[in-house]
Formats: structure tokens, C-alpha cells, sequence
């Protein structure tokens, strides 16, 4: 393995989350949470820089891992995973805990059941771009709904 395929494997598993033998989703989404904590302690733009450089680099990592492994979305690709839980969870970084934990919640059903159109995002080419693109949508859509939960006071 290369250099910049161990790299790419590094980020694109964020820190080995994406090898968990069960829910590797599920888990680079929680592995997100502690860098979504110190983000919230600084200004909402930092935020939100944060998360186009995740996008960035993990369409770059998750292409890199796309083509060493053969295939189109390896499991094991999490950072996918970790901008759309950043994306989701920022939406409401001001609220209480409650709804963040919401926001988390809502984006993993979102990207699990792949409603329209976050499924055929994930078929775009190259296969860097549709392994994080299914997942931005899905952050979008959970950081709307926990948006919209916390304006009618829900939670």
C-alpha cells in the first residue's frame, strides 16, 4: 500500500471507525460526536469550514479507497458519514443536547433507509463523489427536520 492510500484509508475509515466488524456507519457518526462537541465551542463559521473540508477530503479519501479496494462504496468508508452527522448535528449546535442527539438520530435513519434522493446520490460518478454526496442530503435532511423540531419547541 501507498503512502497516499494509507492516508486516504486513515481518513476515509476516520481514525479506524469505518473497521468495526458491526454498524461501521453508526460508529463513524458517534466517532464524529467528540469533534462536533469542540466545534460547537468555537464560531458557527468554523463549523461549517469544517465541514466543507470533510466533504473535500473525503471525496478525495473515499475515491483513493474506492479504487485500491475494487469496489464502488466500501463499507468501511465512514467519512461519508462523518459530514453528514457535522451537517445534521450543526443545524441545531445551539440547541440543548436533546435535539442534537435528535439530529444524529434523524440522520442515521436517513442514511440506513435512503429515501428519495439520497439514494440516487449515491450512485453519482466518480464513486468519491456518490459515497458522500447520498450523505449530505441525508445530513441536510436530518439538520432541516431537527431545525424544524426545535423551532416548534419539541425538544
Amino acid at each position: 500500500m501507498t503512502a497516499k492510500q494509507r492516508v486516504a484509508y486513515v481518513i476515509a475509515t476516520w481514525f479506524g471507525c469505518g473497521f468495526s466488524p458491526k454498524a461501521p456507519g453508526t460508529v463513524g457518526s458517534v466517532g464524529t460526536v467528540p469533534l462536533h462537541v469542540a466545534l460547537c465551542f468555537g464560531p458557527t463559521w468554523l463549523h461549517w469550514c469544517v465541514v466543507a473540508v470533510a466533504t473535500v477530503v473525503g471525496i478525495w479519501a473515499s475515491q483513493v479507497v474506492a479504487e485500491h479496494r475494487g469496489e464502488h462504496d466500501p463499507g468501511l468508508v465512514v467519512i461519508d458519514e462523518v459530514a453528514g452527522t457535522l451537517i445534521a448535528m450543526g443545524a441545531v449546535r445551539t440547541a440543548a443536547w436533546p435535539a442534537q442527539l435528535f439530529a444524529l438520530v434523524a440522520f442515521r435513519v436517513l442514511d440506513i433507509t435512503k429515501p428519495p434522493p439520497i439514494r440516487q446520490a449515491e450512485r453519482a460518478n466518480p464513486p468519491g463523489l456518490g459515497i458522500m454526496l447520498d450523505d449530505l442530503i441525508a445530513g441536510v435532511g436530518a439538520g432541516v427536520l431537527a431545525a424544524f423540531v426545535v423551532s416548534q419547541g419539541w425538544l
